[in-house]
């Protein structure tokens, strides 16, 4: 196994370049653009860091992962419906740096934005913890497995072995794979590391770039669909509960959290309802989301929302919640396996004290 998995090189924005988020717009480039809308409801607004008060609305900064797309719909929805109005705030959504938004919420430059259970363990398994904490999950379960043609017959882990993977070089990724594939009675050694080069997936896999690759399935997967691309897919956690760890997640700076609790509240009041409508109501949020980022693709976000639609709350009792056990049970498995530098509290990082049932 390789130790320190969780080293200073891997960011989530690093980890979704990899995985094809950055193709939001180039996975669908054969497709139509949203919409004809003229500007973002929701775009990129000001780097002024702190909350502010703007008239009778406080202003507050959420960070985004990497650039919009479905996983951010809840949040565009709440503003597009004055949600966030609703309870007096005036979010302003911010794209992120090239290291992630994890360092501007833990710096308080932006009170709150979007993180990830494996990211978080990178900072508090290092000397130096940043001040931040996960107090919502905006997908219940992990979403993410394996891509492959379907000619190829790749239907499990062990099957891998004989055929090349795209790899984006970090040690999270290959320490995964190599974990599930040797559960699975495989044998590592007999996978060809490819560089990933491309940001469609699917193209990858048409082209030959490589024959396995570490997909999304509310994206990757949904472009395969809207592509009709025969595919083979397995996900992580089919394969082992341990990797049914919480990503993304809703993060937030701890100084924030402990002097304006109703403030974070009340932005997960607001948000939560972005999300409930965006279950009940898929195809009107993907036109919302739509409507705030013209640029992305029409069919692929409509089919991306309709199957988020049922991964936002799954089988949790309500939207957001985060399982302590479930959270637990992935920080252990780092800890027993030394891939983090120092050890962690299974028990710390996440809240559930500003989520209202």
């Amino acid at each position: 196994m390789i130790s320190h998995l969780l080293n200073a090189r891997f960011t989530r924005r690093s980890f979704l370049t990899g995985a094809g988020i950055s193709g939001l717009a180039a996975a669908g480039s054969m497709l139509a653009g949203c919409g004809s809308s003229s500007a973002s409801s929701a775009s990129a607004g000001s780097s002024s860091t702190g909350s502010s008060t703007s008239g009778s609305l406080t202003k507050l900064s959420f960070v985004l992962d990497y650039t919009p797309n479905t996983n951010h719909t809840g949040i565009y929805v709440a503003q597009a419906k004055g949600y966030y109005a609703d309870e007096g705030l005036e979010i302003d959504i911010q794209q992120p740096p090239e290291d992630g938004a994890d360092a501007l919420i833990g710096a308080g430059s932006a009170q709150l934005g979007v993180s990830y259970q494996d990211v978080m363990a990178n900072s508090f398994g290092s000397s130096d913890p940043m001040p931040y904490t996960a107090i919502a999950a905006v997908i219940q379960h992990n979403t993410s497995g394996i891509m492959s043609r379907a000619a190829d017959n790749i239907t499990h882990p062990a099957a891998m072995a004989g055929h090349t993977y795209a790899t984006w070089d970090q040690p999270v990724e290959q320490a995964t794979i190599k974990d599930v594939v040797e559960a699975d009675g495989g044998d590592f050694s007999q996978i060809t590391m490819v560089p990933y080069s491309v940001d469609d997936e699917v193209s990858g896999l048409k082209s030959n770039l490589f024959d396995t690759v570490w997909v999304y399935e509310g994206w990757a997967v949904q472009n395969a669909i809207v592509q009709n691309f025969a595919y083979n897919y397995f996900s992580f956690i089919s394969i082992d509960d341990v990797f049914d760890y919480y990503t993304p997640v809703i993060a937030a700076n701890n100084d924030f959290l402990s002097s304006s609790p109703d403030q974070a509240k009340a932005f997960l009041r607001a948000t939560k309802k972005g999300y409930e409508y965006a279950i009940d109501n898929p195809d009107d949020a993907a036109q919302i989301l739509c409507d705030a980022v013209p640029e992305l693709d029409s069919a692929l976000v409509k089919q991306s929302q309709s199957y988020l639609a049922g991964q936002y709350q799954a089988d949790a009792s309500s939207w957001g919640i985060i399982d302590k056990s479930r959270w637990q049970t992935f920080y252990t498995w780092l800890n027993d396996n030394s891939l983090v530098d120092n050890q962690l509290d299974a028990s710390a990082g996440f809240s559930m004290d500003y989520l209202e049932a």
